[in-house]
């Protein structure tokens, strides 16, 4: 059975090609497979200075962390990736429910400061034929 994590790395895959076949798209396959698994995509918002400066080690410290409690906390929840940025880093999370991203970030230690859930995932598919 394939985890959501496998399915998302495809559709990483498949982005880089969707300019070229628009009959494939990296986002048809990340909501289908979300709705299967009846989870709801969600993007959180961490405020953490000097994030941009945090060295492979420390990254993999804070990893370890967020693994470690969304292996406590079961299948409702998984993280998919997060972006670095110079004083943030967001997270895009599958959860069946806000409070489940919410009770990670409590549980790991980390801020949340703000978590929006995605209404649509739009790529180059989006914009079709020119």
């Amino acid at each position: 059975m394939r985890t959501l994590k496998t399915i998302f790395l495809l559709a990483l895959v498949l982005t880089a090609f969707s300019c070229a076949n628009k009959d494939t798209s990296a986002a048809d396959i990340i909501r289908t497979n979300a709705a299967d698994a009846n989870k709801n995509m969600y993007v959180i918002e961490r405020e953490i200075p000097g994030a941009g400066d945090l060295s492979a080690d420390e990254l993999k410290g804070i990893s370890q962390v967020s693994c470690g409690v969304l292996e406590e906390m079961g299948s409702d929840i998984e993280w998919l990736h997060s972006y670095v940025t110079g004083d943030k880093i967001y997270c895009v999370y599958m959860a069946t429910n806000e409070e489940l991203v919410r009770e990670h970030a409590k549980k790991g230690g980390f801020p949340a400061n703000s978590v929006a859930k995605v209404g649509t995932i739009i790529d180059p598919t989006t914009a079709g034929d020119k």
